[in-house]
């Protein structure tokens, strides 16, 4: 398959931390209620409160997350686990960390300053697009950071806290805000709220506090490039979720951990692991998928997660969203809606007939230009590309009757008719619904076919509105096309649809997967 075989070629497009995701135990009989406003230090007993750089490490955690995850290069790694850190915001155990730190774990393990035996803890909430996270650690007590309050400016003193490449011991790096308002596009989250800095970090740094002289905290670290630069979640952005997320609300989120990578033609959202009873749970995306479009646009076509995390933003959480994912253990194409119907098998002519059709000559540029056409009446309507611009709506005649509704558009209508022209016929009627079911109106068109094409197989068919069967035809006459005929019902049975759609190079494929995509019968 064409989408395996990209897969196969491409490098890992981001970077491997070590925090690998998680998910928490929803089973913890005690619930966790926010007494105060994570930014409200003002109505909290200072006592516990760290005051001095010297303390910060009595506040700063370490989080060892397990559980089964599927890397981009390496594939499934089952029982792994992988370290990230956090910070105590309370002194009743509730901490902050980052999204790709806890998504997708099977149980997370907290190491607490002055403990030798880990702790156990529970994700209360998250935010992918802002890759923050808070957790609700066993225990009480604890030593916790204020926020910083005052203005971010280039050139403060700031020290970057955590447990670099996993190991025991606290790091306390040094160094400056560089930039208050950096770029916060990457390929795992989108967050509008980044500072870059100067104090260097390593994976498993992630979810460490950055905090100032006095030991207050001024941003989340979560990521570093290949250039050295560091960046780290704003305090406004921080502030502006984290008691959603303590409050037990996840935002911006369907339960995925999750980067953009993509190749020469294709990009999506890379599924490492998802968190169980989740939207994207529920819908049946899995590890190893990726996430290729939602709402019907194609996902991480800049690299990054912006366009994914847009769609999340505007819309609330119970929303339905139309997805399509690709699965890349079976190389199958699969669509569904979070909130909603769950994944099924998707059919997409330029995956399934790809190979009996020729590539498109190097000096034509595919179709760019897409507009939406109906019939004469109205009943009928899809979309094509400009180049199909010979078009006729008139009605369905069949055994020299009219019989119901269609659409035909090609490059060239009667070049169509003599296998030489890409297009499709569009036709839908009810009365042909009484008479035939859509294998026996595939068995009618079925002999008209044997004399210009060799038959390749019938295939089922199945989409969110119709049901039914496919036939395709390759080397039609001279040219070699590929025909496909299609005819299928709505699930009351009330009418029939037949489409019939020749391709003579596979950018013609591409087409006709777009009138699957949006052809629709309104009766």
């Amino acid at each position: 398959m064409r989408w395996l075989a990209l897969l196969l070629a491409v490098p890992l497009l981001f970077a491997t931390v070590i925090a690998c995701g998680g998910g928490g135990d929803d089973d913890d009989d005690d619930d966790v209620t926010p007494t105060q406003s994570a930014g409200d230090d003002d109505d909290r007993d200072d006592g516990d409160a760290v005051d001095k750089l010297e303390d910060v490490d009595e506040a700063t955690i370490r989080i060892v997350a397990s559980g089964t995850f599927v890397d981009f290069e390496f594939g499934q790694q089952n029982n792994v686990a992988g370290s990230g850190s956090g910070f105590f915001i309370t002194e009743d155990g509730i901490a902050v960390t980052n999204n790709h730190v806890v998504t997708g774990a099977a149980f997370l393990e907290v190491y607490v300053h002055g403990d030798d035996e880990p702790r156990n803890a529970r994700v209360l909430g998250v935010s992918e697009c802002s890759d923050l996270a808070v957790i609700d650690v066993d225990g009480d007590g604890y030593r916790y950071l204020r926020w910083y309050d005052g203005d971010v400016e280039s050139g403060i003193d700031i020290y970057a806290a955590g447990f670099p490449l996993g190991v025991e011991e606290f790091t306390l790096l040094d160094g400056i805000v560089s930039r208050p308002d950096a770029g916060g596009e990457t390929t795992w989250s989108s967050v509008e709220s980044v500072i870059e800095h100067t104090a260097d970090t390593l994976p498993g740094s992630s979810g460490g506090p950055i905090v100032t002289a006095d030991g207050e905290v001024l941003a989340v670290n979560y990521a570093g490039d290949q250039q050295g630069r560091a960046f780290a979640i704003g305090r406004d952005e921080a502030l502006a979720v984290i008691d959603k997320l303590w409050e037990g609300e996840d935002i911006t989120s369907i339960g995925v951990n999750g980067a953009a990578t993509g190749g020469a033609d294709w990009s999506g959202v890379w599924v490492a692991s998802v968190e169980s009873g989740s939207p994207a749970y529920d819908a049946g995306i899995r590890g190893g998928d990726i996430i290729t479009r939602m709402e019907g646009l194609v996902l991480a076509a800049d690299g990054t997660m912006e366009d994914y995390c847009d769609i999340l933003r505007s819309h609330i959480p119970t929303d339905p969203l139309a997805v399509e994912v690709f699965r890349t253990g079976t190389s199958e194409i699969l669509e569904g809606t979070l909130n909603g119907n769950p994944l099924e098998l998707s059919t997409s002519f330029a995956q399934n007939v790809n190979d009996d059709v020729q590539d498109a000559p190097s000096t034509t540029t595919g179709y760019d230009e897409y507009f939406e056409v109906t019939d004469d009446s109205g009943q009928l309507v899809m979309s094509i590309p400009e180049a199909w611009g010979d078009v006729s709506g008139l009605q369905w005649e069949f055994d020299d009757r009219l019989i119901g509704y269609s659409i035909l558009a090609a490059t060239d209508i009667d070049a169509w008719y003599d296998w030489d022209s890409p297009g499709v016929f569009f036709g839908a009627s009810a009365e042909l619904r009484s008479t035939y079911s859509p294998v026996q109106l595939l068995d009618l068109d079925r002999n008209d076919f044997g004399g210009s094409c060799e038959y390749d197989g019938r295939y089922d068919y199945s989409d969110p509105l119709y049901t039914g069967v496919y036939d395709v035809w390759i080397n039609c006459s001279t040219t070699g096309g590929t025909f496909i005929v299609l005819t299928a019902e709505p699930d009351d049975g009330s009418f029939i649809i037949l489409l019939q759609a020749l391709a003579l190079y596979d950018d013609d494929l591409d087409a006709i997967d777009t009138v699957l995509d949006t052809f629709l019968a309104d009766f």
